[in-house]
């Protein structure tokens, strides 16, 4: 059940991201890379000053705009 609904979605984002112009795209997948850096960045910080929800937090951000910048070609 799982499996469909996340091909479902992956499914349908693939035809939205696929119909915008292709410099929208680079200029979208760009921007979702940065996000993945300065989130994961800070996630380090974070926990390093031993704020485990926070860290928590900032890792998930950068791991979701990590895979939405890599679904986008």
């Amino acid at each position: 059940m799982i499996h469909q609904a996340d091909r479902t979605l992956k499914d349908e984002w693939g035809k939205i991201f696929r119909e915008l112009p292709v410099e929208a795209r680079q200029a979208l997948k760009a921007a979702l890379l940065s996000l993945r850096m300065d989130a994961l960045q800070r996630a380090q910080i974070q926990w390093e000053r031993h704020k485990g929800p926070m860290a928590l937090y900032w890792k998930c951000v950068g791991v979701y705009a990590g895979h939405l910048a890599r679904s986008i070609n």
